[in-house]
């Protein structure tokens, strides 16, 4: 009987939503939630012994300490597999489950396996070292995805042969291996060109990534007289974090208003950004949000006025989908308001 452990967060342990991604890891014995339907994906030879439970908050603003009380709550069941999520496109929970099963496998020498949506963060972050199924974007992809981790998974703890992405369903880890074809490469690339050309399919060997190609702007033409807006991805914010943004894998974004505003001072904001070195942005947020530049070039006449609101998110972890949906939003917002120019900033 393989023995698995499987990892939810909060939502899927039935113990709340955001109000409690704030939970301390706990351990229940057995399946709870999506587990029941994993445990019937496993079948007999398989048996869901614990369900680890973490909110993800929590776990990404404290991942050396939550990691380290998952990975002894594992080693206390001594499973043969660590299945975490799926996590579909829940970029904290992706992050989450990824860095524990990177810590399962190295640490613990135990199979792991997860499942997520090609954007969530996690993904770019932990594909070189687990095997995650690619999933649908949403939970109503469950049913299709928890076959594919459990099949995926019990291939792991038997110590079978893995095939490749496409027979499998995992996402393509960028790990090349030799193979054996019986037509040399020259042969099935002519091959594959003819049928391009005739329209009929074919499949590529090496398909390649697809990225957006964002066409610039003109330039400003009469800077002197445009309104230019601050945007930023560095997580400055008022003091206390108002909105409550997360430090990492940001699910919004914040909006506010620095009308009268000549600096940004220790004693009114700071940074809720997590992954770096936070404390030469607290100590003077213009660092990365540089108002104080701006004021002054308002001033002087070389640009025409800073419009009175800025915008603010976290870049750490956040999706692509996530930070397309608070684009789209807000530009429209700036546009509206007459901003003919965005500065944006990072950390």
């Amino acid at each position: 009987m393989i023995k698995v452990v499987h990892y939810i967060n909060q939502f899927y342990g039935g113990i709340g939503g955001e109000e409690k991604a704030d939970i301390r890891p706990e351990v229940r014995e057995g399946v709870v939630g999506p587990g029941m339907a994993l445990q019937g994906a496993l079948g007999n030879d398989a048996k869901i012994v614990a369900t680890i439970i973490c909110g993800d908050s929590y776990f990404n603003e404290n991942l050396e300490e939550a990691t380290e009380e998952i990975l002894q709550m594992v080693k206390n069941y001594e499973p043969d597999l660590f299945i975490a999520g799926p996590a579909f496109n829940a970029g904290r929970y992706g992050v989450a489950c990824g860095t524990i099963c990177k810590a399962v496998k190295e640490k613990l020498n135990i199979p792991v396996v997860s499942g997520m949506y090609p954007e969530n963060p996690g993904v770019d972050m932990f594909k070189k070292d687990i095997y995650i199924i690619e999933t649908a974007n949403a939970a109503t992809g469950m049913r299709k995805a928890l076959p594919a981790i459990a099949k995926l998974g019990m291939k792991l703890a038997k110590g079978e042969a893995i095939g490749s992405p496409a027979e499998e369903g995992y996402i393509a880890r960028g790990v090349r291996k030799n193979i054996f074809r019986e037509e040399r490469g020259s042969k099935r690339a002519v091959n594959m060109l003819v049928a391009k050309l005739k329209g009929e399919p074919f499949e590529t060997e090496y398909p390649m990534p697809d990225f957006d190609r964002v066409a610039p702007n003109p330039a400003v033409k009469d800077l002197k007289n445009a309104k230019i807006a601050l945007v930023t991805s560095g997580g400055i914010v008022p003091k206390g974090n108002p909105d409550r943004i997360e430090a990492s894998s940001a699910s919004k974004y914040g909006k506010y208003d620095i009308e009268g505003v000549m600096d940004l001072t220790q004693e009114t904001y700071e940074t809720a950004h997590g992954g770096y070195d936070p404390v030469y942005a607290n100590q003077d947020a213009d660092r990365v949000l540089p108002v104080d530049v701006l004021r002054e070039l308002e001033k002087e006449g070389v640009i025409g006025k800073l419009h009175r609101y800025f915008y603010t998110t976290v870049g750490n972890g956040t999706s692509v989908a996530n930070a397309k949906k608070f684009a789209s939003t807000f530009a429209q917002e700036l546009v509206a308001d007459g901003v003919q120019a965005v500065i944006l900033t990072s950390t």
